[in-house]
């Protein structure tokens, strides 16, 4: 399988037969469930396999997860990053926010089939669920969710001190990232480190920005539109 093959070589994962077909029930179901309900507009299965599978699974090319126990994914749509990380690190407890409940109640069947446990299902706006849940998660993570300003916003007051905040985002991240630093440092955040990798078989470039949360800041975030409109 390319895909087991491409986790070594590329991310140094070994994938155990119980996680090959926890990826295949994924796949099955995600593009079953599809039918009805547009989660994706992906659907190839080699596409799946590495515009979603692994472009979460790119994070532990960098990042130690054995030492993460409390991950927040924040509007995950189809569970992307947290489901696939989850099957990698089963210890990992995940709390899943969203405010569509058509997609939770995907997740809250895909969850019953990959047999997991220490997933939280949240029907929330995730800057409410924030303002409720300061300084509470090792690790926040949001993946094709918005521009920078506003996700840090809404990710890093759930952060814990000294916890991390991670966005997945496209390529070309310089001037999102320029106009994000200010906002960031507001907010109590510090910018570690700046990824940017390609995709294997020319599925597209990404870049991870991996932020520490090195001091709280109170009153964030911000209402929806305000973030929006007047990003820090």
């Amino acid at each position: 399988m390319k895909f087991k093959d491409d986790l070594k070589k590329y991310l140094d994962i070994d994938l155990s037969d119980k996680q090959i077909d926890q990826f295949q029930t994924y796949y099955e179901f995600l593009i079953e469930y599809n039918k009805n309900i547009n989660l994706t507009s992906i659907t190839e299965m080699d596409e799946v396999y590495y515009k979603h599978f692994f472009d979460s699974l790119t994070a532990l090319k960098y990042i130690d997860f054995n030492d993460i126990n409390s991950l927040c994914d924040m509007g995950s749509g189809a569970g992307f990053p947290s489901l696939p990380l989850k099957i990698i690190y089963p210890h990992l407890e995940i709390t899943i926010i969203d405010s569509l409940n058509k997609r939770l109640l995907f997740l809250e069947r895909l969850i019953d089939k990959l047999k997991f446990d220490q997933v939280i299902l949240i029907h929330d706006r995730i800057e409410n669920y924030a303002l409720n849940h300061q300084n509470h998660f090792d690790f926040v993570t949001a993946r094709a969710l918005g521009d920078l300003s506003l996700i840090s916003e809404m990710g890093l007051p759930m952060t814990k001190i000294e916890g991390h905040f991670l966005a997945y985002k496209g390529q070309n991240i310089e001037e999102e990232l320029g106009k994000a630093i200010s906002g960031i440092q507001k907010l109590g955040g510090k910018i570690e480190t700046l990824y940017s990798f390609e995709l294997p078989y020319e599925y597209g470039g990404r870049s991870l920005v991996y932020i520490t949360k090195i001091k709280e800041v109170k009153n964030f975030p911000r209402n929806f539109q305000l973030m929006k409109n007047k990003p820090l």
